[in-house]
């Protein structure tokens, strides 16, 4: 009978093909070399115990893909975000150009070219006037009162944040407004009942006049 190979890496489909055909030739030969029944019932185990040994290595073998798989995602998501966050500061200079009406021509092919690259590789801008402050998010440099708000509210956007999916990779900077104290209104049921009151209160004023 031809040996075997021997040593066969973790998922290596012909070497567990192999192991198995050995472990029922092994198993034959048990059974050969018994009497009877128990002859039988030996090679029975033998054979059982090969192939939980197969059903185990390849077990390995799917778990060791899947962690390989995972780590070279995660390895190229690294990657790209560290391009994507070194890019940030030429995003900005192209924002600070078109404000000022300097992406013409050639430039501005070159610049909704990059602009639209990075948006493909992840990478979204946020940050809006008029959006409600939130802290994860925004980064307040500037405060004032306002009595147009109704809650902390990003009045002006000094410089849009960045993010790669969930992940911020800078906050926006923002000025920040609040409402003017005092000019809250109130809402709601108890406000709907207190001005029936005062309205009911005049008008029995009235009548007893």
């Amino acid at each position: 009978m031809t040996e075997k190979p021997q040593g066969a890496e973790p998922g290596d489909d012909s070497a567990a093909e192999e192991a198995v055909i050995k472990a029922a030739e092994e198993a034959a030969a048990a059974g050969a070399e018994g009497s009877g029944a128990e002859g039988v019932a030996a090679a029975k185990r033998e054979l059982a115990e090969r192939t939980a040994d197969l059903q185990r290595l390849q077990a390995e073998y799917q778990n060791y893909r899947k962690r390989v798989e995972r780590d070279r995602l995660t390895v190229r998501e690294i990657a790209v975000s560290n391009i994507l966050e070194s890019l940030i500061p030429v995003l900005d200079d192209i924002g600070r150009a078109r404000d000022h009406g300097e992406v013409t021509g050639g430039f501005k092919s070159v610049a909704e070219s990059l602009e639209t690259v990075v948006a493909k590789l992840g990478l979204q801008q946020f940050g809006k006037e008029g959006e409600p402050f939130d802290p994860t998010m925004h980064e307040a440099l500037m405060h004032s009162y306002s009595s147009e708000v109704t809650e902390d509210t990003c009045v002006q956007i000094l410089q849009p944040g960045y993010r790669i999916g969930e992940r911020i990779i800078r906050p926006a900077m923002v000025a920040v407004a609040e409402p003017q104290p005092g000019t809250q209104t109130t809402s709601g049921p108890d406000a709907d009942a207190a001005k029936g009151g005062e309205k009911k209160d005049q008008a029995d004023g009235g009548s007893d006049s």
